[in-house]
């Protein structure tokens, strides 16, 4: 892993120049269209970049993009890699991995998931505070490289409590409404069933989805600090759920992705 990691950099900071961005940005289903807010000034596709995987879905348009967010630099994942495509988890992680290693200081990650809170609603912009792990292949397992971060990881803050503080007086400076919960992240790729649903309601989660835990689990393993944000794309909390798919899902992200790019951006400029 090590040398794949260190091979995949090398080859990135030849494509860029050296560009050492300091922010990194994981753009979920729906989310990709913050592209437009970055001055970009190298694109490199995912099937171009040595090790990389390749997104296989709709909504994930496969491209780390380089740029600057007013004067910061940033790279953002234009589509991110989940665990039921039939990678494994280090797999999906791995370019949280290449992101530490090009220089950058926060990870930020965006993604759609079904609500179960019954105070949410479809739109809804939910600031993940803190996160429980039901996906079956951690991302940790296996022999670890000290190079990369400790055996045993605390997670007792896997969200930066002062971004989310910052977070939360941006979006009252912006009139965006925020909601702040825990996110459940299941493997997919099928949507919960109403069993399903209550259940991840009595465990104590917020809302629930495919990805994002794997990706902040290996950031913080690299003590890099993570800020989560997740639009509600669905509702599972009544006695009769809608059927959903994931057309919808993308429509209903695209509804609220004005708000979260502007929250995003204005966090990183801050």
């Amino acid at each position: 892993m090590w040398d794949k990691v260190q091979e995949t950099v090398a080859f990135l900071n030849e494509k860029t120049k050296n560009y050492n961005p300091e922010f990194g940005v994981i753009l979920g289903s729906g989310l990709g269209n913050f592209v437009e807010d970055i001055a970009i000034e190298f694109v490199v596709e995912y099937k171009d970049i040595p090790n990389f995987p390749i997104s296989t879905v709709q909504g994930h348009k496969g491209a780390l993009v380089f740029g600057k967010v007013g004067e910061k630099k940033v790279v953002a994942m234009q589509g991110r890699f989940h665990y039921y495509e039939g990678y494994d988890s280090k797999q999906v992680t791995f370019p949280v991995r290449v992101m530490n290693y090009l220089g950058i200081q926060l990870l930020i990650v965006s993604n759609a998931s079904g609500g179960v809170n019954p105070t949410f609603k479809v739109g809804d912009v939910m600031i993940i505070k803190d996160h429980i792990n039901m996906i079956p292949d951690h991302p940790l397992r296996g022999h670890n490289d000290e190079r990369f971060g400790p055996r045993f990881v605390n997670m007792s803050e896997p969200y930066k409590k002062s971004l989310i503080a910052k977070a939360k007086e941006i979006a009252l400076n912006l009139n965006i409404e925020v909601k702040e919960g825990i996110y459940l992240a299941l493997q997919g790729p099928t949507f919960e069933t109403l069993a399903e649903y209550k259940y991840v309601k009595n465990v104590g989660a917020d809302c629930v989805g495919m990805s994002t835990v794997p990706e902040v689990i290996v950031a913080r393993h690299m003590d890099l600090n993570c800020f989560g944000i997740s639009v509600i794309t669905d509702m599972g909390n009544e006695e009769e759920i809608e059927a959903v798919n994931h057309e919808e899902v993308l429509q209903a992200a695209k509804k609220a992705e004005p708000h979260v790019r502007n929250l995003i951006k204005n966090l990183i400029v801050s």
